[in-house]
């Protein structure tokens, strides 16, 4: 068997022309154009590189784009008011606060003063409990893009089994209510797993979001199962890496997601889907 690709980039790339679409319908019937603001705080490099890549999509889809560079030495106080201030502003639909911040700001203190219909990366934990109660608003967005890569393949998941590998609040937990919600049973394997290759080969569709290169081995795969794979490291050579054995578990999985060009196109479009979603519940 040889797996087919889920090719992130290309399913990305067709819903933001559906977004694009919608944007200039928008301004056709004489609404604005959605707001999305961009905060980073300090200079970490690979956060300037996704705030890039945020910003980009802003232009492509439409958006009006507002990005705020602070120093690494802002307190949380000066950033706990710029978000306050973000939320009485009208004109702006979501704010997403790019992690990780320095040290001296609790991000999760930061993080619940959004104003949770602003909550674009879905991280609140108003929008948590919302889809843990299985009445989604807006949600944490590498979930919501797996749920789409998932739809693409065309299989119907629900009564499959799934094993969620990573209990992070950002995704492993919301990555397993989408999944419940779906109608899958649903394991989650963590820190504390003693048998991590026991649940993964009985696993009808696998979700790996460990940022450990090489933790779930090819053989591992159940045959004709879906793999997503979430995790992105970069090694000493520069190359990036999930935590999948990509070649050997192409040779048994029905479905794989590349890294990189899976998981993370995904996760910036379902950003801008929330973004939209939350200007047309604004109606404005």
């Amino acid at each position: 068997m040889t797996a087919r690709i889920l090719d992130g980039n290309a399913i990305a790339s067709a819903a933001r022309e559906q977004i694009r679409a919608r944007v200039a319908a928008r301004v056709r019937a004489g609404l604005r154009v959605p707001g999305l603001a961009v905060v980073l705080v300090g200079a970490d490099p690979a956060s300037q590189i996704y705030v890039r890549h945020k910003e980009r999509d802003c232009r492509e889809v439409g958006f009006k784009s507002d990005s705020r560079h602070l120093s690494d030495a802002t307190t949380e106080r000066e950033l706990i008011a710029i978000v306050e201030q973000l939320n009485a502003d009208p004109s702006i639909d979501g704010i997403l606060v790019q992690l990780p911040l320095p040290e001296q700001i609790d991000a999760n203190r930061v993080l619940e003063h959004i104003d949770p219909a602003k909550d674009v990366d879905g991280y609140h934990p108003y929008n948590i409990g919302r889809l843990a109660l299985r009445r989604p608003v807006l949600r944490s967005c590498t979930p919501k893009g797996v749920m789409q890569l998932l739809e693409h393949t065309g299989v119907a998941i629900r009564g499959l089994d799934a094993t969620v590998i990573g209990a992070s609040n950002h995704v492993g937990r919301p990555m397993c209510l989408e999944l419940l919600l779906a109608g899958c049973t649903v394991t989650t394997a963590h820190k504390f797993t003693q048998d991590v290759r026991k649940h993964v080969e009985g696993a009808d569709i696998v979700v790996s979001a460990t940022g450990r290169p090489g933790l779930v081995r090819g053989d591992w795969i159940k045959p004709g199962a879906i793999v997503i794979d979430v995790g992105i490291v970069r090694n000493q050579a520069g190359r990036l890496l999930g935590d999948v054995e990509f070649d050997a578990a192409c040779e048994r999985a029905s479905w794989i997601t590349p890294v990189p060009g899976g998981v993370g196109p995904m996760t910036r479009v379902a950003m801008l889907q929330n973004a939209l979603y939350a200007a047309e519940q604004a109606r404005a």
